[in-house]
């Protein structure tokens, strides 16, 4: 079963070319940035609580007073459970690979 990003899971339609982006904007969760790929997400859409300026339920996300909701989502909730022991919690969870040595 294919895992879901955010704007998938919640029906916002405000991923690039969603049936809201134009007249609402896109939320940053679903562009590429700092978070992409985390919890096996496309783009941020699977770490979207920890993107500042997201857009979710028509409110801007990714404070730490905005945070407290997100802990309470379904979507956060279902990414625990699907990730496991590999959940990303927060920014700090990520491990940083360490650089190759170039040959």
């Amino acid at each position: 079963m294919k895992k879901k990003n955010c704007w998938e899971a919640k029906k916002c339609g405000r991923e690039p070319g969603g049936k809201n982006a134009d007249k609402e904007g896109v939320c940053k969760s679903a562009l590429p940035g700092l978070y992409d790929g985390v919890n096996n997400g496309k783009n941020q859409g699977r770490f979207c609580w920890a993107v500042a300026g997201n857009i979710c339920l028509a409110e801007v996300t990714g404070t730490y007073s905005k945070f407290i909701k997100c802990v309470s989502c379904d979507f956060f909730k279902k990414v625990h459970d699907e990730e496991g022991t590999d959940f990303i919690h927060k920014p700090s969870d990520i491990k940083k690979e360490k650089p190759r040595s170039v040959k």
